[in-house]
């Protein structure tokens, strides 16, 4: 397991190194510039060409990227926001952050209870009613995207007044509810159908009808053999669906006016600010590396035959 971590630690600035150079390319190749964007939101000239020296932007992407590198590595320093001067990589990134995990991290706990409900209930129940209808609600899951879902949930919010749930904004718990379902639902109704079918397979193989065959319980059958076997394949989707929506789904926050980084995300890239795109794409990144490490380190921890190497 040492042995597993160390590689993943070197190799991480390596593939950190590769996602940056790609990012860099794109944001550089993407048309126009802040600079050349809408003349209400441009920075005075004097800025322009401050930013423009200080980053060395006149001198062509590969000196620009070089300084940048450096400034990155060395500094921690991720530059400053091009659309709006005076605001710092890492300070957008340090505000927005705690709010995408915390919105994430609730998504997370919400995909998990409703898919490991309902992926239980369908297999332990096949070809019922509440399998047919476990089904269903992952078919949905699946086939809505998120915004779609997040209109559908605001609509509903503003229908029943009852619910006294906030239509937008960051208020706290009552605030989360909403966006937290939207983004939540589709990783619910993948973990259901990953763990109904490894359940209707596990459930029905030789140890588990031996076990039950020498008195053992359904109940202890299910959560002490048959769950934690099933469970594996989720340990897989988990990892990138949690870096995913740790960082929060960019539409659902534009939706939802949630103040994320994934917010930030799209406004940048609304106004070609390259420096904050480079900037949130390394976070989205380190995230999703972190993640699949600590499944791999989750996957022996489950099932402790499993061999990392």
């Amino acid at each position: 397991m040492l042995r597993l971590i160390l590689s993943r630690l070197l190799q991480f600035p390596l593939i950190l190194m590769v996602i940056l150079t790609v990012t860099f390319a794109m944001a550089w190749l993407m048309p126009g510039d802040p600079f050349t964007a809408d003349k209400a939101k441009q920075p005075p000239a004097a800025v322009q060409r401050a930013m423009k020296a200080r980053y060395n932007m006149d001198k062509g992407p590969v000196v620009f990227f070089g300084g940048y590198l450096e400034g990155v590595f060395t500094r921690l320093d991720f530059g400053e926001s091009t659309a709006s001067p005076g605001r710092r990589v890492s300070d957008i990134i340090k505000d927005g952050l705690p709010v995408s995990a915390t919105l994430g991290m609730t998504a997370i706990a919400i995909g998990l209870l409703m898919g490991t409900t309902a992926g239980v209930l369908g297999a332990l129940r096949p070809n019922s009613l509440l399998d047919a209808g476990s089904l269903a609600i992952t078919l949905i899951g699946i086939s809505l995207p998120s915004f779609v879902t997040g209109a559908i949930l605001l609509a509903v919010g503003a229908s029943i007044p009852l619910l006294h749930l906030p239509m937008g904004g960051w208020s706290g718990v009552s605030g989360m509810i909403l966006p937290a379902i939207a983004l939540g639902l589709a990783p619910a109704a993948y973990i259901a159908r990953l763990i109904r079918l490894g359940l209707a397979d596990i459930l029905s193989s030789d140890f588990i009808r031996t076990a039950r065959a020498k008195g053992l319980s359904q109940k202890d059958a299910l959560f002490k053999h048959a769950l934690k076997v099933a469970f594996l394949p989720v340990l897989s989707f988990i990892g990138p669906a949690a870096a995913s929506v740790m960082t929060g789904s960019f539409v659902v926050e534009k939706i939802f006016n949630i103040p994320g980084i994934g917010q930030e995300f799209v406004y940048a890239v609304q106004n070609k600010d390259q420096l904050v795109i480079i900037g949130v794409v390394l976070v989205f990144a380190t995230m999703l590396i972190l993640f699949n490490l600590l499944v791999d380190l989750a996957y022996a921890w489950v099932d402790p035959r499993i061999e990392l190497s």
